[in-house]
């Protein structure tokens, strides 16, 4: 599905699952481990950067919930987290030539793989924001 939210074009395959945010840093992983969601994050971004089309992770637009909550507002890539489930929102930067949707729809095959293949955590939802597209390198003679 698509969505068009401001200037953003949001790539979406929902599994009606709710989820709240909240401010947690901890998202426990089978046998009673924790994994920090700084650390979750750096797993999404590496397995973003990883999809052939992807110029980089751009960051997302000002939110004021996440202002008065006290995460980083502008941070590109989003956790959180509910009764064990994990939603992610990845903010990425298509390279020039690449279908958009093609890419999205790969970021999000791979993120999810990843991720549960790494936390044993049932990734309930990834959501793909286009936030930008990359400009094509001009060649100086």
């Amino acid at each position: 599905m698509w969505y068009n939210r401001g200037n953003e074009y949001i790539f979406s395959k929902i599994n009606d699952v709710e989820t709240e945010d909240f401010n947690m840093s901890n998202i426990n992983v089978s046998g009673g481990l924790g994994i920090n969601t700084d650390v979750i994050e750096k797993m999404v971004t590496i397995a973003s950067l990883e999809v052939e089309g992807v110029a980089a992770l751009s960051n997302r637009n000002l939110d004021i919930k996440s202002v008065v909550s006290g995460n980083s507002p502008l941070k590109p890539v989003k956790v959180t987290a509910k009764n064990g489930a994990v939603d992610i929102s990845v903010y990425i930067s298509v390279k020039p030539g690449f279908k958009v949707k093609t890419v999205a729809e790969a970021v999000q095959v791979n993120v999810k793989d990843k991720l549960q293949d790494m936390t044993g955590n049932a990734i309930t939802r990834v959501n793909v924001l286009i936030a930008d597209l990359a400009e094509e390198e001009i060649a100086e003679d």
